[in-house]
């Protein structure tokens, strides 16, 4: 006599029912575990294109930040190339025109207008002539007062300081619109 004779009916039909779920459930699992390593896979796959997508994306807007910063760089030096020779400019004419104002004061120079001597309506006739201990050949001169040369000095001064900026101005509004 077998063991399984010695099981009721209805037991074994039970035995033999929960034995079938078992394999069908355990067959199941299985295809779900199939199915889940599958997907799995292909998760990684596009997980690690889009990684490649993002490090190119990354590589492309560093190199558009590193090509900003240099076109950046190579505006602000030629800028303060710029600047600096136009404050030299500036110094410079600055320079001069001290020099022409302190000479003028000591008397160390005089500045002169030259008179047209064939005015006739200006009612003084100057002689066109040179003094004997004169050192001026040529047309007629007429030396102006120290202070008025003095405001003369001041206004040329300011107009030589108005075109430097205005080349400064100039030169800065190029360097700025020029594309580079």
């Amino acid at each position: 006599m077998r063991v399984v004779d010695l099981i009721p009916a209805p037991y074994r039909l039970l035995a033999v029912g929960v034995l079938l779920t078992a394999l069908i459930g355990g067959s199941a699992a299985s295809a779900w575990k199939v199915q889940d390593w599958r997907y799995g896979q292909q998760l990684a796959e596009q997980a690690g294109l889009h990684k490649d997508d993002l490090i190119a994306i990354s590589n492309a807007a560093a190199e558009q930040v590193r090509t900003a910063q240099d076109n950046r760089l190579a505006l602000e030096q030629r800028l303060s190339a710029s600047e600096q020779t136009h404050y030299k400019e500036l110094s410079d004419a600055q320079t001069n025109q001290a020099r022409l104002r302190d000479r003028l004061a000591t008397a160390d120079l005089r500045l002169s207008v030259l008179l047209d001597a064939t005015d006739a309506g200006s009612g003084d006739p100057v002689s066109a002539a040179t003094p004997a201990g004169g050192m001026v050949h040529g047309a007629t001169r007429a030396q102006l007062d120290p202070a008025h040369a003095q405001r003369i000095i001041g206004i040329t001064d300011a107009g030589d300081k108005g075109l430097i900026a205005l080349a400064a101005c100039q030169a800065y509004a190029q360097k700025i619109s020029t594309p580079k």
